[in-house]
Parts: structure tokens; C-alpha cells; sequence
């Protein structure tokens, strides 16, 4: 392992074992030449020829001189060796996770004080003692089978388990072991323990409240099933006698002799509250079939011309009712898109009726088309209203959110929006809307285009 890491690599323990082993060998060779020195008899000396004792003064200077060497040399290994231990202390005792040096019975030979403190045990009390003594019986399992795949492999293996502090207190770790042989041949396990016990305690609760969050999500699923249901089952409980009512309402209005004058508001306020509820039920009941997934799209290619062309004859008779200009774009180049066509004319004209209905006095709807990518059309429906503020924009898509229209003199369900975006998405695009306050605001949807297009 790197210093990076803070652990100590196998190379740093070599240089110091190689260290410590030149010392003793200098120490051994400087006694060996003291002794011979000394082994030389008075007499002997007493009886040599000047030559021979010029000679031995030599060599006895040489060897002083080899001493005085080796003596500096052993202060400059001495000065290695502190600061190897001062570095073998720093990067091992202080390390940020605990090691250990197992053997193979499982005893540990060596700890540093990360250990010592993570198992709450001083390190003397802790070495000699078994890895697996701090281990609970269910535990022991895990530890067993990442050695196992230790010896099998020999690469580094990594387990997450349960450990017994001295103090009894569990704690989890991620334990880390790697094999390392000696010099002797001996091999030994060196164990890395991570304390991991928030994380783990933080996946507790995370996991709880996904469990809690998806159950909320089925109670939700289910009411929502149950309001579709009702919903449906309304509406067609609705829409038999208002159909009844209507006919009949036509009927008395083309009636002989013709209504009177008063007869015939009458007949027109049912005509206008039949058909606006008519809408409504059809409007519920689009979105309940949409939210149910029950709604089919009949796709198809469909010119982008063509159904605008239709919208502007549907919708002409309440702009000119409303005072209200529309204008709508010339294509010189067909512009064909995938699309059911029945469902994309009522999200235009969904789109038209609120440009009219929420403009200003005389004001104009502009209706326009680009192309935002290759492959791909965007239709606007800009009008000259008052705007949204950026509360109002977040919440426009809900269903039955007429943001703060409900007291106004327009007629609206707040549903037609929502219907329309689920219709666009159906469909393979988008919807959207940007706004200023004072302004007006631009409506628009995306959706792709057919081949042959453009």
C-alpha cells in the first residue's frame, strides 16, 4: 500500500529490517577487530624486529581509522533508524483505520492504535488475542469465507460484518486482508478495519423509509385507482340524463308554435348549462381514462396544416364573440407529425379557448410554429393576457387549478390543461408554457415529426 493511504508499504519495512541488520553486522565487526587487537601477548611484542612492530603500528592505525569509519557509520544508520521509527509511527499507530498482523491460527501478532482503540481494548491486551474473539458466532462465518477466498486467489479481499467491542458494544466494520510471507517463509494475514456503523445505521434508516415511502406510494396508487373508478362511474351516470336534457331543450327550441321570448332564454340557459356540464363530464372523464391507462392514441402522420386549418374554423366563432384577433401561420412546406389527430385538435383548441378567454379587451392570439431541432416541430399559441406570475406557472398543469380564477366571471374547470399535457406526452412530445406578468404569456407543445417532412 501507498503513503498516500497511510499505511505502511512492504518496501518501508524492508529498508528498515535491512537497516537494523547493518548495524548489528558493524557492531560485530568492530568487536571481532578489537579482540584479535588484544590478543596479541606482551612478550611478543617485546621480542619483534623494529620492522615488524613499524608494520603492526600500521595496521593498528589502519584499523583505528576502519573503527573511527565504521562508528560514523553507525551513528548515521542510528539517525536512520529513529527516523524510520518516527515514520513507521506516524503512518501505522496514527493511521486513520485500524491495522492488525494475523497469523494463521487467527492471533493477532501486531496492532496499531487505531485497532486498539476502534475494538476498545489497549494494544497490549489486544495482541495475542484472536480476531475471531471480537467476532459474534454468526459473524465468524463471513470472516472464514473471505480468508477462504484469500488463500484461493491471493488478492486483497473486502467484507463488511458485525464486530463485539471489549465494552460489548456492536459496532460494523469493513474489513480489508491481504496475505504477505516473511522471510522464513511465513505467512501472515495483514487485516485493515474501517468503522463503518453510521453508514451502516444511515442504510438502516434509509431503507426504512423506502419502505414506508413505497408503501404511501401503493395506498396512493390505490385511492387514486378508487377515484378514477368513481370518477368514470360518474360521469357515465351524468352524461345519460344530460344527453336526455338536451334533446329535449332542442327539441321545445325548434318546437311549433315557436317559443315565446321568454320561453326561449329559458330554453337557451339550459342549452348553455347542459352543454358546459356536457364538457366537464367529458373533460373528467378523458383525465380519469388517462390516469387509469385505459385511454388508446390512434397514431398516425398527420398534417400539421390541415388540423390547424379545422381548429381556426372551431374556434372563430368565439374569438369574434370575445372581440379577440387570431392569427394563424401559412405553411408553404408540409409539415407532417406523429399524432392522433382527434385528441392533438382538442389540445389546440384547448389552448386557443384559454388565449381567448384570459386576453385582454380586443386583444390578438398569435399561432406560430419552429423548429427547435432536427426532427422536431413546436407550435405557440402566444396572446396578449395578463400573465403568470412564477407561482402560478409551477401549479398550471394541475388538475382542477384555475390559479385563482374560481371567482371570475370566465367558466372553467381548471381540468383541460392537465388533460392536454397528459395528451401531449402520450403523444411522444412535450408542453410548456413561459410568462410575464403585464405581458402575456406563450403556450406551446412539441412532437415529432413524421418522415418526409419539412
Amino acid at each position: 500500500m501507498s503513503d498516500n493511504n497511510n499505511t505502511i508499504s512492504p518496501d518501508a519495512l524492508d529498508e528498515t529490517a535491512a537497516m537494523v541488520g547493518t548495524l548489528q553486522s558493524l557492531r560485530r565487526r568492530a568487536q571481532d577487530s578489537h579482540q584479535t587487537k588484544l590478543a596479541l601477548p606482551l612478550e611478543m611484542l617485546k621480542a619483534m624486529q623494529p620492522e615488524d612492530a613499524q608494520l603492526l603500528y600500521h595496521e593498528l592505525r589502519v584499523h583505528q581509522i576502519e573503527l573511527e569509519l565504521q562508528n560514523e557509520e553507525l551513528r548515521r544508520v542510528q539517525v536512520e533508524l529513529e527516523a524510520a521509527r518516527e515514520r513507521y509511527f506516524d503512518l501505522y499507530d496514527l493511521a486513520p483505520v485500524g491495522y492488525c498482523t494475523v497469523n494463521d491460527q487467527g492471533q493477532i501478532l501486531e496492532a496499531n492504535l487505531t485497532a486498539a482503540t476502534l475494538l476498545g481494548v489497549t494494544r497490549s491486551a489486544l495482541v495475542k488475542l484472536r480476531i475471531t474473539h471480537f467476532l459474534p458466532m454468526a459473524q465468524r462465518k463471513i470472516y472464514q469465507q473471505c480468508c477462504d477466498l484469500l488463500e484461493t486467489f491471493g488478492q486483497t479481499q473486502t467484507c463488511e460484518l458485525q464486530m463485539i467491542t471489549g465494552a460489548g458494544q456492536p459496532i460494523w466494520v469493513r474489513l480489508s486482508a491481504n496475505m504477505a510471507r516473511g522471510l522464513a517463509g511465513v505467512i501472515t494475514l495483514r487485516v485493515m478495519l474501517e468503522d463503518v456503523s453510521e453508514r451502516v445505521r444511515l442504510d438502516a434508516i434509509l431503507q426504512a423509509k423506502n419502505t414506508d415511502l413505497e408503501h404511501a406510494r401503493q395506498m396512493a396508487d390505490k385511492a387514486n385507482s378508487a377515484k378514477s373508478d368513481f370518477l368514470t362511474s360518474m360521469s357515465h351516470e351524468l352524461r345519460s340524463p344530460l344527453n336526455a336534457i338536451l334533446g329535449f331543450a332542442q327539441l321545445m327550441q325548434a318546437g311549433n308554435p315557436p317559443p315565446t321570448a321568454a320561453q326561449k332564454s329559458s330554453i337557451d340557459q339550459i342549452l348553455h348549462g347542459g352543454w358546459y356540464l356536457l364538457d366537464l363530464v367529458n373533460e373528467i372523464l378523458d383525465l380519469a381514462s388517462i390516469e387509469s391507462g385505459q385511454m388508446a392514441l390512434s397514431m398516425a402522420r398527420e398534417s400539421l396544416a390541415d388540423i390547424l386549418a379545422d381548429c381556426q374554423t372551431m374556434i372563430e366563432p368565439q374569438a369574434a364573440a370575445s372581440r379577440i384577433v387570431v392569427r394563424f401561420p401559412v405553411f408553404e412546406q408540409p409539415c407532417l407529425v406523429q399524432a392522433d389527430r382527434r385528441r392533438l385538435k382538442q389540445v389546440v383548441i384547448n389552448l386557443l379557448s384559454n388565449a381567448i378567454k384570459y386576453n385582454r379587451q380586443q386583444g390578438t392570439v398569435n399561432v406560430s410554429f419552429i423548429q427547435p431541432a432536427p426532427k422536431r416541430v413546436r407550435v405557440r399559441v402566444q396572446d396578449d393576457g395578463f400573465g403568470l406570475t412564477p407561482e402560478q406557472v409551477a401549479n398550471l398543469f394541475q388538475p382542477f387549478n384555475r390559479l385563482g380564477q374560481e371567482g371570475g366571471a370566465q367558466e372553467g374547470t381548471g381540468i383541460g390543461l392537465a388533460v392536454s399535457k397528459r395528451l401531449v406526452e402520450m403523444m411522444g412530445g412535450s408542453i410548456g408554457v413561459s410568462s410575464r406578468v403585464g405581458v402575456g404569456s406563450v403556450f406551446w407543445f412539441e412532437l415529432a415529426l413524421a418522415e418526409g417532412s419539412l
